[in-house]
């Protein structure tokens, strides 16, 4: 019997899910401590705030990318389903916790 391989997608899942993670958290932490620096907070209009914005608007369409190659790698035939299991863990607990993250800072206004 020949051992599986794993899941090319299920890989870039994987990567692409850790990536826009991190790059979401050190967004998130930059906006934070740029709206807690400033007094009276960020200025909407700024450009700098709108960079952010965007920023974060970026990578969760890269999570929910993230989310569907490893939807895709889960029904693989042949293939080992770790990491495509991984990147729609990864992914959808950075679309969820993001979310979240909004919905409580947009409460707050």
């Amino acid at each position: 019997m020949q051992e599986q391989r794993h899941s090319g997608l299920g890989i870039a899942s994987f990567v692409t899910a850790i990536i826009a993670m991190v790059l979401m958290f050190l967004l998130v932490v930059v906006a934070g401590v740029l709206t807690h620096a400033t007094p009276g907070g960020l200025d909407p209009k700024a450009p700098l705030t709108i960079a952010i914005g965007f920023g974060i608007l970026f990578f969760a369409l890269t999570a929910l990318v993230a989310l569907v190659l490893g939807v895709v790698g889960l029904f693989q035939r042949d293939r080992q389903k770790t990491f495509a299991v991984l990147g729609v863990l990864f992914s959808a607990a950075t679309l969820v916790s993001t979310a979240l993250l909004m919905r409580l800072g947009s409460s707050h206004s």
